[in-house]
């Protein structure tokens, strides 16, 4: 096949700078060929820094673009339900950052659209096509560690200081009507597809969600657990007004354990009865990129969806079921 996937981008912020953004032209098959951002002067600046020969200060005359046939949203979450619809109206496939939508109501909606008039979207769960999170689901395949019993998860992180709580960049993120929960809903969805894709169906859910710190709106400590129909059972932690840094989880089964962080995704630990055993990764240049791979191939004809709507909105509900809103 030599259709190319070219790209038509919603959002030009300092997450698509390298995380997400070169990729789309490092991939075979795959060019990133107009970019959108609300400020002419910041979009202009984005689209000559990164070679993109087309820009737009207005989504809908980007998703018209006849030459772009694939648009990515990398705007908050409380505008992906109006400028996904938008897009797959246009009959353009559709490619969707994190958290898939504000809240489940909202992934509903959009899952609704897709049953009703069809139509192709991904969600950007990208950790779940990186080597490492792939290494994670072997091992627990070929039975290295036996049954899976428990996963425990801890992430804590230090109290954001009134520099950062100024910072737009995080500003967005505090606030629940964009990001639809603060830091928890911005990085909680990481971690909750990889536990979500490795346990698979869920029979029950449930959380308690506190402000204890006061500083915004959102809650700034979530405990959640999960049971899994295969009876895989899920305790976890955030918190993000403590003195200490924590990024740990713990995958117990009835022969051994993996040990592994989710945010420095660098090394695994492995405790069996063959002892310990230690699997390093090199960090990747741009974290989306196998996942963007996974995409055009979907796209091509060469794949499935590596994220579907369906996984996206499992995800959701467990969110909302940890925070009860």
């Amino acid at each position: 096949m030599t259709k190319i996937i070219k790209w038509g981008m919603i959002g030009a912020g300092d997450v698509t700078e390298v995380k997400s953004g070169p990729a789309f032209k490092k991939v075979a098959h795959s060019d990133l060929v107009a970019v959108m951002r609300r400020d002419e002067v910041k979009v202009q600046d984005y689209a000559a820094r990164h070679g993109i020969r087309k820009w737009y200060t207005d989504a809908q005359k980007l998703i018209d673009d006849d030459e772009v046939n694939a648009v990515y949203i990398a705007t908050p979450p409380d505008t992906h339900l109006q400028y996904g619809i938008m897009a797959l109206r246009a009959g353009k496939a559709v490619y969707m950052e994190k958290p898939v939508t504000v809240n489940v109501e909202e992934a509903e909606r959009l899952y609704a659209y897709l049953q009703k008039e069809g139509g192709r979207l991904s969600v950007a769960h990208y950790r779940r096509e990186q080597p490492y999170f792939k290494k994670i689901q072997q091992i627990i395949a070929d039975g290295l560690i036996g049954n899976t019993r428990v996963v425990t998860l801890q992430l804590l992180k230090k109290s954001l200081t009134k520099e950062m709580l100024q910072d737009p960049k995080i500003a967005w993120r505090l606030d629940p009507a964009k990001s639809g929960g603060g830091l928890f809903h911005d990085l909680a969805p990481h971690q909750l597809d990889i536990v979500y894709r490795l346990f698979g169906s869920i029979e029950q859910s449930d959380g308690l969600a506190l402000n204890q710190g006061k500083a915004y709106l959102a809650d700034d400590v979530v405990t959640g657990r999960i049971l899994f129909e295969s009876k895989v059972l899920f305790n976890g932690l955030w918190a993000f007004n403590t003195n200490e840094e924590m990024d740990r989880c713990e995958i117990v089964g009835s022969k051994g354990k993996l040990v592994f962080s989710f945010f420095t995704p660098h090394t695994l630990e492995l405790v069996n009865e063959d002892g310990v055993q230690h699997f390093h990764f090199d960090p990747l240049p741009h974290v989306q990129q196998p996942m963007i791979e996974a995409v055009v191939r979907y796209l091509r004809g060469e794949g499935t969806n590596p994220c579907p709507i369906e996984d996206a909105l499992a995800v959701a509900a467990i969110m909302e079921n940890f925070t009860n809103k």
